[in-house]
């Protein structure tokens, strides 16, 4: 697959979102998320298996955790490249590698469509970055070009809404006050567009991918922890994800009330460790 025009236009919407107030969003909540995405973070290093040497191309990579995490496993005969979108996010990225004193580097590119130099990754891996895609089979060939022969892919994605406590406890208290939202086109670019493993299945196999495996895993995500915990879980939810997008247009006591409906809801999810919501996923693999 060669880079083209038409698919870096097809994606200007996701390009325009990510460099507005969800980049905005995401920087200022990088901390919490970074905390809350935890066991999928470790999942997802752990799948991977970077080995000291090896060079790691990081698609969708925020605010840099995961970058940060191959760059270590990968070690100073390595490389882990990060690659985004988003401006804002990218700066926080490489904020992030000069405090840390680490050699992980990061680009702002559509990986759709990046001139990626063929065969120079052993390892394509992502953590909630490859779902917003336009054509997905055609990004995902573009980012084969760039692996070696025996490369392999590893990266996580949402499984249904429905199987996610994360996203459906909040959205319970929000549509007590404002309209649900028209529902989208299955597999359209978003979140949740990798939730039928099938279609996954044949998107990665059209672009040229082998040996396609899903694991489904599961596990508790920390919205607020500490003495606040439920103030944190009620900004967590309302700053990011599908509720946060609901709320963008609303107005300020529409959004009061919703807040107060999600606090008495999160409440009952509380404990003496803090608040904590499931959280389903896909383990993808498969090699070039």
């Amino acid at each position: 697959m060669t880079s083209n025009d038409n698919s870096a236009q097809d994606n200007s919407e996701q390009i325009e979102a990510w460099n507005g107030i969800m980049g905005a969003k995401w920087v200022a909540a990088q901390d919490r998320l970074d905390r809350m995405l935890a066991p999928f973070s470790a999942a997802l290093l752990k799948t991977a298996n970077v080995a000291p040497g090896e060079r790691v191309l990081d698609i969708g990579c925020g605010c840099g955790a995961t970058t940060l995490e191959f760059a270590r496993a990968a070690g100073s005969r390595g490389r882990a490249l990060g690659v985004d979108i988003s401006v804002p996010m990218v700066e926080r990225a490489r904020d992030r590698a000069r405090a840390e004193g680490s050699h992980a580097t990061f680009e702002i590119a559509d990986a759709s469509s990046h001139a990626f130099t063929p065969a120079s990754f052993d390892v394509m891996a992502s953590r909630f970055g490859v779902m917003f895609f336009a054509d997905p089979a055609s990004a995902f060939a573009n980012i084969r070009s760039s692996l070696t022969e025996e490369g392999r892919l590893a990266f996580i994605c949402w499984r249904p809404v429905t199987e996610n406590g994360w996203v459906t406890v909040p959205l319970r208290a929000a549509l007590a006050h404002v309209a649900p939202p028209q529902p989208g086109i299955p597999g359209a670019p978003g979140p949740f567009a990798f939730a039928d493993s099938a279609h996954v299945t044949s998107i990665l196999t059209r672009a040229g991918f082998r040996n396609v495996a899903m694991t489904p895993f599961d596990a508790m995500m920390t919205l607020g922890s500490g003495p606040n915990a439920l103030e944190e879980a009620v900004a967590q939810s309302i700053e990011v994800g599908p509720v946060g997008r609901m709320l963008n247009d609303q107005p300020r006591e529409i959004i009061a009330r919703v807040r107060e409906s999600m606090r008495s809801e999160l409440a009952k999810h509380a404990t003496a460790d803090g608040l904590a919501l499931s959280g389903a996923v896909w383990i993808v693999t498969a090699r070039a």
